[in-house]
Formats: structure tokens, sequence, C-alpha cells
């Protein structure tokens, strides 16, 4: 919402300067975004005298001129204007300036031999306009050395605020000035509306077919306008906050948006057929609005109607073929109250942004209705002539708000401000409230404040008017310790996760938590209570179950650009179902790819499930996961992920660590990914917490001063038996001496019988004491061989 101060001052008279006016805003509620000062930026212009203008002794198209600036010191200046002659005043712009339109700084020049001192500027220079063929030509009474923002008119400061959504009379720049004068800057100016009695009854009717969408829609003909420009001090209020003059009706309907919060709209009344009807609008009617664009109507839009058809959208956008142009003559002018979901419903739809709508979304005073037919009939009649009709009323606007029952006490429970009632009541009735003292008070909103529901409304507005930088100061009580600072053990886990996987060499990705219905379906559905009512797009309407579908989808938009290899990762939330224990943190990576880049000593190899399974250990690793307790099972396997070619992390039964594999072709042709695609999932908020307890095991590469011992098994068992199911059991025979248990080789074929396996594990003996002989390595190898056929039925391999 953009205003300029001159205008603000018409409604609220006050000697306070900018600076304490914008931070009283910001102070209200009412945040500056930005102000533009002209005469700050402009003071270095100043009005000048030529005194005499002489051909340039070197140029045909140059000319000499001696200008007075008003400090008494003339200055020569070389001007190509042909306007340039003796005897006129001009913006004379010093040595040293900044130019606003180019940038450029005027320095000590010399053009074609001859010295300038300075720069006689056009409008275009000045980024004032377009028009750069002379310069600038002042009033002859403008005083010399003066800055010449103020000689034209444009010192107005543009204030330039962020209105929040409930403050929807705050549109207007007199609901901004009730609010500054509630606050102590000054007092609102009255500002009584005069009724125009009606010359004639109106022709044109107004029938009311929606008014669920359009309880109350005021109609007015006025004969005999001539629809010229608009006068200048109205060109430069619009033009400063930016918008464009068009003609004097149309500018006035745009002038009381603004000023009053009121949009308007006027019909060239030759052009309808029949009276106005509002209605709602029928499936294959559409009509060329004036914002350029070919619009469609359906059955959820409330349109403005005429025997012809549909003349604009009611509250958003007009017609073309009903505007108002040049040759206007009669013009019937509608001041309506509109259901703001309506409205919100059909702007959103059709992408159609307006002043109008922005301001009946949010709801306009239903009472502003009959003020702003008086306010826009008395300035046509002023500005376009003409005499006006009776005004013609459609339907009623909506009840008022019932009284709030207010108790005094809770401003203090509440906010902790101390406040008299007389003033609280000096407050809310500078703000438009009706209050009746008792026990408790009766307080009814004013109509332009529909955002004001309860008690605690009215709480924050005497909070807000009296400062809340009023609030008492109170020191903290001291502390007998200082607690320390702490993570929980999830929040841990998240930080521990993030810096191993980036040390992994995987790239962190951040995605929003909502994806496509489509993939959410996909990864197992998701429960109904989690697809948003009113999603920013399609492609983000459901909690995402899980993070891989992000990763997938950032895949999918680096293969797209060329990228071959893929490792990815996020650490984030994901949501299945509404429940308190439904929404935990996960760690999920993807791998795309090969393991290496491109090298002549290096052979490329496909990703598979064995990399993410890795990245996943890691992980649960880091977080002090007892992983020798951990089981792998295809088990329990998400149906994204290809059967066979995966597993789950178990510890126990019941706890699920984890989840690795391959994506499933199904899944990964949803995202148009090619190639093998790994990705694995560790649930952070399900790992157990650590247990610190004393144990004897040392870690695989503990150093040692005593030799250890290294001995190669290869085992036959059967084909469907883990692999882990084996390096568990051998672990198991003797955690203080068994450093290691790894498999460093697999065999079916020649020599191995149907449906076994050939299976060859290194395992590492670590003594912690002393060198073990030759009979304790074989009395320890000997009870590994025992420990893996009792646990899996393997063989040693002979």
């Amino acid at each position: 919402m953009k205003l300029t101060l001159g205008w603000l001052k018409e409604h609220l008279a006050t000697a306070a300067d900018l600076a304490a006016i914008t931070d009283k805003l910001t102070a209200l509620g009412l945040e500056v975004e930005g102000v533009d000062d002209p005469a700050a930026r402009l003071a270095p212009f100043t009005v000048a005298a030529v005194l005499t203008a002489a051909p340039h002794p070197n140029a045909d198209k140059l000319r000499l001129c001696t200008v007075d600036a008003g400090d008494g010191t003339p200055y020569q200046v070389v001007c190509g204007a042909p306007n340039a002659r003796a005897g006129i005043k001009g913006v004379f712009a010093r040595i040293g300036t900044t130019i606003p339109a180019s940038g450029l700084v005027l320095k000590p020049t010399s053009i074609r031999g001859v010295e300038s001192q300075g720069m006689l500027c056009s409008m275009r220079e000045m980024g004032l306009g377009e028009d750069h063929d002379g310069i600038i030509e002042l009033p002859a009474a403008a005083p010399v050395g003066a800055p010449f923002a103020a000689v034209l008119g444009l010192d107005d400061a543009v204030i330039d605020i962020a209105v929040t959504p409930n403050r929807q009379d705050c549109l207007g720049i007199r609901g901004i000035a009730r609010d500054l004068a509630a606050g102590g800057l000054g007092t609102l100016k009255p500002a009584p509306v005069a009724p125009l009695a009606g010359q004639f009854a109106s022709p044109i009717g107004v029938t009311l077919e929606a008014p669920e969408a359009c309880p109350l829609f005021l109609g007015r003909l006025v004969r005999g306008v001539v629809n010229r420009d608009s006068p200048a001090w109205l060109k430069r209020r619009l033009e400063a906050i930016g918008l464009r003059p068009i003609s004097a009706l149309v500018d006035i309907t745009n002038f009381l948006t603004f000023d009053r919060a009121r949009p308007l709209h006027v019909f060239d009344a030759a052009k309808l057929t029949g009276g106005i009807v509002v209605r709602r609008g029928r499936a294959g009617e559409t009509f060329d609005g004036l914002d350029g664009r070919h619009h469609a109507v359906d059955e959820t839009m409330v349109v403005i109607a005429d025997g012809a058809g549909v003349l604009g959208l009611g509250g958003i956008v007009g017609g073309v073929a009903s505007s108002c142009t040049a040759a206007t003559t009669d013009v019937f002018i509608e001041a309506a109250w509109f259901d703001p979901l309506t409205i919100a419903r059909t702007g959103r739809l059709l992408g159609i942004e307006s002043d109008a709508r922005h301001r009946f979304e949010r709801g306009v005073d239903p009472a502003s209705a009959a003020e702003g037919m008086e306010l826009a009939t008395g300035l046509i009649v002023a500005l376009c002539g003409g005499s006006p009709g009776a005004v013609v009323t459609a339907g009623a606007p909506p009840p008022p708000a019932p009284a709030i029952a207010f108790r005094p006490a809770q401003v203090a429970r509440l906010t902790g401000l101390v406040v008299a009632e007389p003033r609280m009541a000096e407050i809310l009735g500078d703000l438009g409230f009706t209050v009746v003292p008792g026990s408790p008070w009766s307080v009814t909103a004013p109509s332009w404040r529909r955002d004001i529901e309860g008690e605690a409304d009215l709480v924050e507005e005497i909070a807000r008017v009296t400062g809340l930088d009023q609030l008492p100061v109170e020191p903290l009580p001291d502390l007998p310790v200082v607690p320390r600072p702490g993570l929980s053990p999830e929040q841990r886990r998240v930080r521990q996760a993030r810096r191993l996987l980036a040390a992994r060499g995987l790239v962190e990705t951040v995605n929003y938590s909502f994806i496509p219905e489509a993939q959410a379906a996909a990864f197992g559905g998701t429960d109904p209570a989690l697809k948003l009512a009113n999603p920013i797009s399609v492609e983000l309407a459901v909690m995402r179950p899980s993070l891989v579908p992000s990763l997938a989808a950032a895949a999918a938009r680096n293969a797209a650009r060329g990228t071959r290899d893929i490792a990815l990762f996020e650490v984030a939330a994901v949501y299945r179902g509404v429940g308190p224990g439904d929404q935990t943190s996960v760690a999920a990576g993807l791998r795309a790819g090969a393991t290496t880049p491109r090298h002549w000593q290096k052979t490329r190899r496909p990703v598979d499930p064995f990399d993410v399974k890795a990245d996943l250990f890691a992980v649960l690793a880091e977080a002090n996961v007892p992983l020798d307790s951990a089981t792998v099972s295809p088990d329990g396997l998400p149906p994204w992920l290809h059967p066979g070619q995966g597993g789950m992390v178990r510890l126990g039964p019941k706890t699920v660590l984890g989840c690795f594999g391959t994506l499933h072709p199904r899944v990964a042709r949803l995202f148009d990914l090619d190639g093998p695609v790994a990705v694995f999932e560790a649930y952070l908020g399900a790992l157990p917490a650590p247990k610190p307890r004393a144990t004897r095991e040392r870690p695989p590469l503990a150093l040692s001063d005593l030799p250890a011992v290294e001995r190669d098994f290869a085992f036959l068992m059967a084909e469907d038996v883990a692999a882990d199911k084996l390096v568990r059991a051998i672990r198991a025979v003797d955690k203080s001496l068994i450093a290691a248990v790894t498999v460093f080789d697999r065999y079916q074929g020649t020599g191995v019988a149907e449906g076994e396996v050939s299976l060859a594990l290194a395992v590492r003996l670590a003594p912690a004491e002393r060198t073990l002989t030759e009979a304790e390595i074989e009395a320890i190898s000997a009870r590994i061989v025992a420990a893996a056929a009792k646990a899996t039925g393997a063989r040693l391999r002979t």
C-alpha cells in the first residue's frame, strides 16, 4: 500500500515530520517497507536563471550559457537543448551532482574546447519522464537557488507500507490516518459526505440473483458528463503511488479505492442493454477484461451482466465492452459489497490480481458503499459535469457484528501493559469503536473492522496503540546454576548423520515437505488427513511419507542436465499420520550411475545395494547402534524397493533401523530415471539410545604391541542362508579376541553342489594380553567351525 505524505495530511492534522510518522506506523503494526523522499533525492537540483545564451564557437548545435544559480557565482554551461535561451529558468546541477536517470556524476569537463561547469537538465535526465527534446522550463516566478522539486510540487514523500490481511481498512489512506490519530500523532480531520439529490429516476434497474455472493449493490446514472483528462492534482496523486492516469471517470474510481478503501466501477450507460443483473456465471460465457485478457466464467463466479451477456467479474475486473471512453456522456456508477470468499476463489482460479480484488477478498466496509457512491458522484459532477439520477439500491448490507463483552483487566493479564481505563476507552473510541462502560464493558466494532471477533482482539488493539515499547522492564531472576545447553538424542543424530553423509561424498539436498499425490501413492500412500486442503500447486499436494521421492525427483533433474554420477542425501522429517508419533526424522540417500568417475587407472562399476548399505551402516554406527546385534533380512521390504535387491535392518524382532536396496524399476520410471538407482533410509527417530557399558571388546584397528593373526575360512552352506548370520555367529565365539570378520569371496559353480554357495571369510584375531600360541589359534579355529555349523549348517570346504 503506497501513499504520499501530502495525501495523508488531507485526512490527518499533524505537525509530525516524515520520520516520526514512519516510526509510528511501524509501531502500530503497519510496517513501513520503504520511503521515497523526492525532496531529499532532488535537493541538489536548484532553480537557475539563464543570463546569456550564445552560439558555441566550435559547434553549430551547442550553445554557451551563463547561469545564475543563486549563490552569487555565474556558471558557464555548454548546452545542446534547442530551447536554451536567455531569460528562461531551468533546473541546474552543479559539479559533483549525480544525475538520477543515468547515475552519471558530473565532473568538470571540456566540450569542444570550452569548459562546462554544470548541466541544465531535461525531464528524462531527472527521471521524471521521457521528454528529452529540451531542458525543463520553470515558471518565471520560481525563486533562483530554491530546490526545483518544491517549485513543481515534486517534494511529496511516498511511503510504502505492508498491510496485514486483517487490516483491510488500512488499504485506504483515511484508515491509516485514523490509526495514527489514535496513536497520538495528530487528529483525524472530519470528512462529512453530503448526499446529492437525484434529479431523475434511474431508467437502469438492478437485479440481484446471487445475494449470497453480492448482498448489496448500489447504482447511479449520471447524464451529460464530459470524460476529459483528470486535473493535475489527481494525476499527481495517482502517479505518485504508481498508477497511470487514464481519464477523469476511471481516475476517480481509482482515487477512491486508495483514499477510502472503497472499490467502485463505472459503466458507459450507452453500452448497456437493459438493466444490471448480478448473478452466477454460466458455462460457456466469456468476456474481454480491462486487464487485456479474455476470461471464461463458470457457475462458481459472480458476474455483472446485462441483457447482452457478461460485463465483468464482480469485485475483480470490468469488461472492455462497457468501459468508459472519451466519447462517454452517460455513466452508470457501481458501488457494491461482495462475499470475500467468492472473490478470493474466483481471483485465484483465473489468476487475476487487481486493486479491487485485493480489497474485496479481505472484506470491504459494507457501510462504505453508500458513502463511496456519494463521493464518486460529487467528484464526477465537479470534474466532468452532468446531472445525477436517483440511487438504485438492491439488497442490504450484511448485519453488523454483535457487541463484545470486554473486561479491562484483561489488558494487563494478557500483555503486561498497565493502561488506565479512561485511556482504553479513548483508544477504542479513536479507532471507531462504540464503548459502553459497565461490568463488563460492551464494545461494538465499527463496520470497517470486520476482523474484530472477540475480547482478545480488543486487547490487541489497545496494546498496539499504546505501544509494546511501554512494557515494564523486569530483570530475569538469578538462577542458582546455569543450565547446560543440550540437544535431544534425535537432534544429535540428525546433526551426526548430516555431517557423516557429507563426509562420505554425498551432496545434501533441501526439499519441500510436500510431494505430488501420485508419488506419495507409489511410496505406500498416505493418511488422507495429510493431503493439503489448499496446496500451493498440484505438485505440492501431500505431506511426504518418505524422503526418497524428493531425492529421486532431484536426481532426475540433475540427470536431465547431463550429470552422470549422482550421490544425494537429505535429513528431514517424514509424515505417516496425524498422531503424535507419526512424524519422525529420517536420513535418506540415493546413488545413481557409477561409483567412481571415468579414469584410466580405475574401472567404473555401477552402483549397487551394497554401496547404500555401507552408507546406512555408517549412519547407524555414528549413532552408536550396536551393529553386532543388528540383522539384515528381505522380510518387510517396502514395495518401492526391488525384491531380492535390498534388505531391512532390524535390532531385535520389533525395532526397524532402516532399509536399503535398488529402487523398483516401476518407481524409477515414474521419475524418468534410467539405470540402477540405489537408495537407503535410516529411521533416526527409531534408533535406541546408546547404553554405555563396560566391555572388553576392542576396535578392529586398535594398535597393539602384540602381533595379530588373520586366518581364512571357506564354508559351504545353503545359498538361501544370509551371510550376515554366519558372520555374527563367528564374531560371537570370542568378542574379546576376534577383532573383525569380513567376507571376501562368494563362489557358485564347479565343485559346489547345486543349491549351495561357498563363502570365504577372513577372521582377524587380536590378543590383548600375550601372543597366541599355535595351539590356541587351532583351538579358536575349531570353535569358529563349530559355531558356524551350529548356527547355519555351514561346513568347511575341502
